[in-house]
């Protein structure tokens, strides 16, 4: 994809969205950039949330069997210095789940103090959640996968991140685009952040042009309400931007 592509994609990354507005329709350039640092400063209080991103310090995969975890290296699962050496075993056994936590340790599973515990993943409607000290971590599930994901409220991201790092704001690049429905909708992988991939449905592609040039995008999203969703990455990806890609609501 050329630099023209990646330029719209800078731009729209960091703003969030792509804007369909009839040409008919008022613009107004304050409002819009007046709106972008608004949704920067949203964007920046989610980051530094409790159930943000800043505060994530690990992601450790779960073998079949039992998983000592604490701080100490001889743990299976070894986590930050700043929690207990050993602080219990997780086991999973046939994609079922219980913790088993030591006498001398106190971990709150959702605000009591246990011993054991059988445990529900995020992809459960009770998501187990654990907490020791300034830690929180429950278990996540992708695929036939099982991992402790670890957030650290006193991460240290948190405070030194004050700001959404951004290209300016041109509203030049607001581009106008016209959606194909598919006779038949087709499929599209979409690799994660974990390297797992999942297939999505496609109705059709979005078309705009730059410069007299065409370009074609492939959405998620059935469109209804002309709301889409778009994955994709450019020459940028892992140098100046974020490496998984692009992701643009229209």
């Amino acid at each position: 994809m050329n630099r023209i592509i990646s330029r719209i994609l800078i731009v729209s990354f960091i703003i969030g969205s792509i804007s369909c507005q009839s040409g008919k329709e008022k613009f107004n350039e304050e409002e819009y950039i007046s709106s972008m640092n608004e949704w920067k400063h949203q964007r920046l209080e989610r980051l530094k949330s409790e159930n943000g991103w800043l505060n994530l310090v690990g992601l450790h995969w779960l073998k079949e069997g039992q998983n000592p975890f604490g701080s100490n290296e001889a743990n299976n699962i070894v986590f930050p210095e700043n929690a207990p050496e050993f602080i219990g075993t997780i086991i999973l056994y046939k994609g079922n789940l219980s913790v088993q936590i030591n006498e001398d340790v106190e971990v709150f599973i959702n605000d009591s103090l246990l011993k054991e515990h059988s445990i529900h993943t995020d992809y459960d409607e009770n998501t187990t959640m654990f907490r020791s000290g300034s830690l929180r971590w429950y278990i996540i599930k992708r695929g036939d996968r099982y991992g402790i994901r670890l957030r650290d409220i006193n991460s240290p991201l948190v405070e030194k991140i004050t700001e959404i790092p951004s290209f300016p704001v041109d509203s030049r690049w607001r581009i106008e685009a016209r959606f194909e429905k598919f006779e038949t909708p087709k499929e599209i992988a979409v690799p994660n952040v974990l390297g797992d991939v999942e297939f999505e449905k496609c109705y059709g592609l979005l078309k705009f042009k730059i410069d007299s040039k065409e370009y074609e995008l492939m959405p998620l999203g059935n469109g209804v309400k002309n709301d889409f969703f778009l994955i994709f990455a450019d020459e940028t990806s892992a140098e100046e931007t974020y490496g998984a890609g692009r992701f643009l609501s229209v």
